[in-house]
C-alpha cells in the first residue's frame, strides 16, 4: 500500500554531527518520512569553515561514521576554507565568535554554504531542517521555490552557547544569552512550523513566537531489549556534568541510608566522576561497572532501574531507554522532566524526590527481588506501553504524517 507521501521527496538537512543525540533524531526523521512513502534526501552541513567534502578530517570521520544513514540520496555542504579569512566573515563571525556570540557564528558559517552540485534539480516538496543555524543555507536552497519548511529545534541553542561558553576566555564584552537568543528567534520566525521535541521547550518557544506555528514532538528512541529480567539494580548513565550532579546526589544522600542494597552503575559517568571528585569515585569504586557494549543486556537482566535525576533540562533520553525495557523503576520527578505525562499513573514507577523516599524504595525494591517477586510482564508494563504510544519510531512516524502531509497537500 502506498505511502501519503508516496511521489515525493523530503529533504532533511541536518548539521554533519554523528555518535550524539541529535544524529539519532535525524535517522528517526529520514527512516520515518521512508516509511510514509516518501523519497528521503541527506543534507549534512559542517558547523565550521572546512575543506570541500569529503576532502578534510572531519568529513572523513563524519562519512565513515555515518554509512548507515537510511536516505536515498546524500548531499554535503560546508563554508569552504577559501572564506576563512574575508572581510566579511571576520567582521560578521569571527569577532562575533570572540566575544562568545557562538549564535551569530554559525548563522555566518552557514550563509557561506554552497548548494552541493545536483542539489538544485532535487524536485523537493518538503524541507525538514534541524537547528535554527541550518535555516540561511535552506533559505538560500529554497530560493525561488515554494518550498515549506519545518524547524525540528532540539532545545533552545543559546541555553547550550552560555553553559558552553562558561570559563571559556573571550573579549568583553562577552555575549549574553538574551544576545544569541535573539539571532536563534529571529531565524525561528522565518520557519512554517517550528517542532520540538519537549513540552518545556515547545511551552518556552510559544511564549517566545506567538505568532509562529509550533508543535510538541516527542523524539523515536530505539527501544533496548525485553528481558525477563533479574537481581541486579542498575543505574545507567553517560557523563555529562547533569548526570554527575544527580549521581552525586545519589551516591552521598541515598547511599549512606541504603549501604547494604548493592547496586550497579553503568555507563560513561565513571569517567566523569572521576575527573570532577577523586574522592567520590574511590569510596564507590566498587559500584561503577564502566561502558559496556551491549547496554540492552544490562536493561534485559535488570531487576530495577534507578532514574536519581536531580539535574537537567529537556527530555531525558535514558529515562525513555528504561521505559522500553518495561521494567520497575525508583525515579524522582526530574526523570520526566520535558514529558506532558503524569508519571504517578504509571504501576511500574515508584516516586522518590527525597533522599529518604528514594533510600525507602530502594530498599523495598531490594527485598522484594530477593524473594523473586520484583518483575511484573514486562512487555506489558506502564513504562512499556508509554514508549510504544508516545517514543516508538511508529509514534514518531504518525506524528510527522500529521504535519507534514497537510503542509505536502497545500
Amino acid at each position: 500500500m502506498a505511502g501519503p507521501l508516496e511521489g515525493k521527496t523530503v529533504a532533511v538537512v541536518h548539521a554533519a554531527w554523528h555518535s550524539c543525540g541529535s544524529y539519532q533524531v535525524n535517522v528517526s526523521q529520514l527512516r520515518a518520512y521512508k516509511a510514509l512513502g516518501a523519497r528521503v534526501i541527506s543534507i549534512a552541513m559542517m558547523d565550521t569553515v572546512a575543506p570541500r567534502p569529503p576532502a578534510g578530517g572531519r568529513w572523513r570521520g563524519y562519512i565513515e561514521a555515518t554509512r548507515d544513514l537510511p536516505a536515498d540520496s546524500r548531499y554535503f555542504t560546508s563554508a569552504p576554507l577559501s572564506r576563512l579569512a574575508t572581510i566579511s566573515l571576520l567582521r560578521d563571525g569571527w569577532w562575533r565568535l570572540v566575544h562568545g556570540d557562538q549564535a551569530a557564528w554559525l548563522v555566518e558559517v552557514a550563509k557561506r554554504a554552497p548548494v552541493p552540485s545536483g542539489l538544485e534539480k532535487e524536485s523537493i516538496a518538503l524541507i525538514h531542517a534541524n537547528h535554527y543555524f541550518t535555516l540561511p543555507f535552506v533559505e538560500r536552497l529554497t530560493s525561488g521555490r515554494a518550498i515549506p519548511v519545518v524547524l525540528e529545534t532540539q532545545d533552545i541553542q543559546a541555553r547550550q552557547y552560555v553553559l558552553r561558553n562558561q570559563g571559556g576566555l573571550f573579549l568583553p564584552p562577552q555575549a549574553s544569552y538574551d544576545d544569541m537568543l535573539a539571532v536563534e528567534l529571529d531565524w525561528m520566525r522565518r520557519a512554517n512550523l517550528c517542532v520540538h521535541l519537549n513540552q518545556e521547550e515547545c511551552a518556552a518557544f510559544e511564549s517566545l513566537l506567538p505568532d509562529s506555528r509550533h508543535a510538541l514532538i516527542y523524539p523515536a528512541v530505539p527501544s533496548v531489549e525485553l528481558g525477563a529480567g533479574g537481581r541486579e539494580i542498575v543505574i545507567v548513565a553517560s557523563d555529562n556534568y547533569a548526570n554527575y550532579m544527580s549521581l552525586r546526589w545519589f551516591l552521598t544522600e541515598v547511599r549512606p541510608l541504603a549501604t547494604e542494597v548493592p547496586v550497579s552503575i553503568y555507563g560513561n559517568i565513571d569517567d566523569g566522576v572521576r575527573a570532577r571528585d577523586k574522592a567520590l569515585f574511590a569510596k564507590h569504586r566498587a559500584l561503577f561497572k564502566g561502558r559496556v557494549a551491549d547496554i540492552g543486556c544490562v536493561y534485559a537482566n535488570a531487576g530495577c532501574v534507578l532514574l536519581p535525576t536531580t539535574q537537567g533540562h529537556g527530555l531525558s533520553i535514558k529515562a525513555v531507554e528504561s521505559f522500553s525495557s518495561g521494567a520497575p523503576l525508583i525515579a524522582t520527578r526530574g526523570a520526566f522532566r520535558g514529558m506532558k505525562i503524569d508519571p504517578e499513573q504509571l504501576g511500574n514507577v515508584t516516586l522518590a524526590d527525597t533522599a529518604a523516599d528514594f533510600a525507602a524504595a530502594l530498599r523495598d525494591a531490594h527485598r522484594r527481588s530477593m524473594n523473586g517477586a520484583l518483575d511484573p510482564a514486562r512487555a506489558q508494563s506502564d513504562t512499556r506501553r508509554l514508549y510504544e504510544n508516545e517514543f516508538s519510531i511508529e509514534a514518531y512516524t504518525r506524528a510527522l504524517k500529521g504535519i507534514a502531509v497537510p503542509m505536502v497537500s497545500q
